[in-house]
């Protein structure tokens, strides 16, 4: 089994990939990043400059598009027309690159993804030569429906986004996992390592966040603690864990041969 995360093609040795919103400076952002060890990075076309207003920072030059993949997103999109044009957009600004994150959100109180304007928008973009990577409920069926548009990889949401609250449905995650034949990577709702962790060991190709880290505390050090969760994790999804014995206790130390 390959321990690289491909999408597109390309292979990444990191599966932790990251956003670039509300850190500090980007100075504080480019030091997380790096103790994150992520190699892909989200940027909000509406919301940070990347060149469109030449007299403003430009993240760019925190972030070169030479060291990392610069993975733009349509953050504060609310229906498919706006999201492929913010894209199309985006696809000037980074020299025709074709790798890119899809998110149409159905409101500003849960911040759910619309799926009916996902999947228009999803399919003119693929159809207009995007690599897609798509966020999107954590409904196996929606998640397919993606797949077979021609998505690179699909990013079911764990929680609410900048909630925090973990992994809430498991189970849906498991069946997308088991019937998909592309990338899946958790987005959205990771709080804490543990969150990461439980992801990668449940068999997620992947996980995106940006809260978590950039709102800690700490965000270089809790970048770090990511890194390491998702490694762990990854580790124990190849390695297999034991079988869960309800109710069942089984002793640790052999018991042929006992001293009787």
């Amino acid at each position: 089994m390959s321990n690289s995360l491909v999408i597109a093609g390309k292979k990444y040795s990191s599966r932790l990939l990251v956003g670039t919103g509300k850190y500090r400076d980007f100075a504080e952002t480019r030091a997380a990043i790096d103790a994150s060890g992520a190699e892909i990075v989200t940027v909000a076309i509406r919301r940070v400059n990347i060149g469109q207003d030449a007299s403003a920072p430009n993240l760019l030059d925190s972030l070169p598009p030479s060291q990392f993949t610069i993975l733009p997103n349509t953050a504060g999109c609310y229906n498919a027309k706006d999201a492929v044009r913010t894209l199309r957009l985006a696809r000037e600004l980074l020299d025709g690159r074709v790798l890119v994150k899809l998110e149409v959100l159905a409101d500003d109180a849960t911040l759910f993804p619309n799926m009916p304007e996902t999947l228009i928008a999803a399919k003119e973009l693929v159809a207009d030569g995007f690599e897609v990577m798509v966020y999107c409920s954590d409904d196996p069926i929606q998640a397919k429906a993606l797949e077979e548009i021609g998505c690179v990889a699909v990013m079911p949401l764990a929680s609410l986004i900048g909630s925090g609250m973990g992994i809430l449905n498991p189970w849906n995650l498991e069946i997308i996992l088991d019937r998909a034949n592309v990338p899946v990577l958790v987005d959205a709702g990771i709080g804490t390592a543990s969150d990461a962790a439980i992801a990668m060991e449940l068999g997620c190709d992947g996980v995106l966040m940006n809260t978590a880290i950039a709102k800690a505390k700490n965000p270089v050090l809790m970048a770090s603690a990511m890194k390491k969760a998702v490694e762990a994790g990854r580790e124990a999804f190849l390695a297999g864990r034991m079988p869960k014995k309800i109710y069942q206790a089984s002793p640790s130390s052999p018991v042929e041969g006992k001293i009787s």
